[in-house]
C-alpha cells in the first residue's frame, strides 16, 4: 500500500487520535531546537556566559538520558495515553516556568524538568501512533517521521519569531502549544491496551549486553557529540540576530527532515546501511571541520549542510539499534537512547569550555574527531552489525522504516 494514498488507511485518512498525537509530537520536537536562535539573547538577558547558557541543553538531555530507563517502566504500567498526558503536563509546567526565570540557574533547572516530560512523551508517541493508525505501520511511521522533521525545522523558526521580542516568549509559546496538545490527546485519544509484560528499570541496561546494540549505542554516542556541538555551540559562532539564526536552523531542519525521511532509505537500499553510515559520518566530520575554520558565510553554509548528514545518520543509527538485538523495540530503544543522550548532554557543556581553554576552532576539531571515531566503531564492529544491516535492506525493499526517536 502506498502510505500517501488518500484512500482508507492512507496517510491522509487517519483517526483524529493519530493527528492529535502527531500534532503534539511536532511541538515536542520543536522544543529541542527552540532555544537555538535565542541563546545569545538569553546570555545577554541573564548576564550569563556561553558555557552557562549551553547548560540549557546539558540539563535537558541529561535528564532525558536517565529518563529513558523510566519511560518503559511507566508506560507499561499506566498505559500509553496516560504516559503521553503526564509527559505533556510536565512540559507545560516547566516550559512556562522557564519563561519566568530570573537567573540562568533557574532556567537550567526548569529545562531539566522539561526534559523529563519530553522523554515521557517522545518515547511513547510512536507506539501510540502505530497502535491507533489505520492502514498498518507504514503510514503511521511516515506520519511520525514527518512530525519529527517538521518539529526540528520549525523549532528554531518559532524561537526566532517569538524571541525577537523577548527571549522569554518562546518558552511561554511552547507551554501554550503543548497545553493545546494535552487537550487534543485527552479528548481524541482513547486508552490503549497495556503491554502483556511490564518493563523493569534495568531491562534497557541488560539489553546493552548484546554486542550489536552496544556497538550501535557507542558509535551513536560519539556521533551525538558532533551533532549537538553543531546544534548548541554554532549559534554563538554565527552570532546572528534571532531572525537570521532561526532562518539558518530552519533550513538545517528542512534538510534533516528530507534526508531522514526520503534520502536515507534510498541510500541504504542502494549501498547498504553500514556503508551509508560510515560515509555520512566522515562527510559530517569534514563539514564540521570546514565550519570551524571557514569565514562567516562558509560557516552558515556548512551549518545548513550538516542537517543532511545528521538526517541520514539519525535514521540509520536507530534502525540498526532497534533491530540488531532480540530485545523488544521499546527496551532496545531505551538502552540505546540512554547511552547516546549522554553525549547530547556533554557536547553543549564542553564545546564552549574548550573554546575558553583554547580558541574558537578547537571545539569543531573535537567534534570532527568524534564523528570519525563513530565511523571507526562502525568499521571495527561491522561483523556485529552486518547481519542487521542485511535485514534492514530487506525491510527497505518492502517499504519499512522506523524513526530516530522510535521506542
Amino acid at each position: 500500500m502506498d502510505p500517501f494514498d488518500a484512500g482508507a488507511g492512507g496517510l491522509l485518512k487517519q483517526p483524529k487520535s493519530v493527528w492529535a498525537t502527531a500534532g503534539a509530537s511536532v511541538v515536542a520536537f520543536m522544543g529541542i531546537g527552540l532555544v537555538d536562535p535565542i541563546l545569545p539573547s538569553i546570555a545577554q538577558g541573564l548576564h550569563a556566559t556561553a558555557s552557562q547558557v549551553s547548560l540549557l541543553f546539558t540539563s535537558y538531555f541529561l535528564i532525558t538520558a536517565v529518563a529513558m530507563l523510566v519511560t518503559g517502566f511507566v508506560s507499561s504500567r499506566i498505559g500509553g495515553r496516560k504516559t503521553l498526558l503526564l509527559g505533556l503536563a510536565f512540559v507545560v509546567v516547566f516550559a512556562g516556568l522557564a519563561g519566568t526565570s530570573g537567573s540562568v540557574g533557574e532556567l537550567v533547572g526548569f529545562r531539566a524538568g522539561w526534559g523529563l516530560g519530553n522523554a515521557l512523551f517522545v518515547s511513547t508517541a510512536l507506539a501510540v501512533i502505530v497502535g491507533a493508525a489505520a492502514g498498518g505501520s507504514a503510514a503511521a511511521i511516515l506520519l511520525y517521521e514527518s512530525a519529527l522533521g517538521l518539529g526540528m525545522a520549525c523549532g528554531p523558526l518559532l524561537g526566532a519569531l517569538l524571541g525577537d521580542a523577548s527571549w522569554r516568549y518562546p518558552f511561554f509559546g511552547t507551554a501554550f502549544l503543548m497545553a493545546v496538545g494535552f487537550l487534543c490527546i485527552a479528548v481524541f485519544l482513547q486508552d490503549q491496551p497495556k503491554p502483556a509484560r511490564k518493563t523493569s528499570l534495568l531491562d534497557p541496561v541488560k539489553a546493552l549486553g548484546h554486542g550489536g546494540l552496544a556497538s550501535a549505542a557507542v558509535s551513536a554516542f560519539f556521533y551525538n557529540y558532533t551533532f549537538f556541538t553543531v546544534l548548541a555551540f554554532t549559534p554563538f559562532v554565527l552570532d546572528m540576530s534571532p531572525y537570521r539564526s532561526g532562518a539558518v536552523f530552519f533550513a538545517w531542519g528542512v534538510l534533516l527532515a528530507v534526508f531522514s525521511v526520503i534520502v536515507a532509505p534510498r541510500l541504504q537500499k542502494r549501498f547498504g546501511s553500514l556503508k551509508v553510515l560510515g560515509g555520512s559520518l566522515v562527510l559530517l566530520a569534514a563539514d564540521v571541520l570546514v565550519l570551524g575554520y571557514g569565514d562567516h558565510a562558509t560557516a552558515v553554509v556548512c551549518t545548513i549542510l550538516s542537517g543532511a548528514f545528521i538526517g541520514v545518520n539519525n535514521t540509520v543509527y536507530t534502525e540498526l539499534a532497534l533491530g540488531v538485538s532480540d530485545a523488544p523495540r521499546p527496551v532496545a530503544s531505551a538502552g540505546y537512547n540512554f547511552v547516546r543522550w549522554f553525549a547530547a548532554a556533554a557536547a553543549p557543556y564542553f564545546a564552549p569550555k574548550i573554546e575558553e581553554w583554547t580558541d574558537l576552532h578547537i571545539p569543531f576539531v573535537v567534534a570532527a574527531v568524534t564523528a570519525v571515531v563513530g565511523a571507526l566503531v562502525v568499521v571495527v564492529r561491522r561483523k556485529a552489525l552486518t547481519e542487521e544491516a542485511e535485514e534492514l535492506e530487506t525491510k527497505h525493499a518492502a517499504g519499512d522504516s522506523v524513526s530516530v526517536f522510535a521506542n
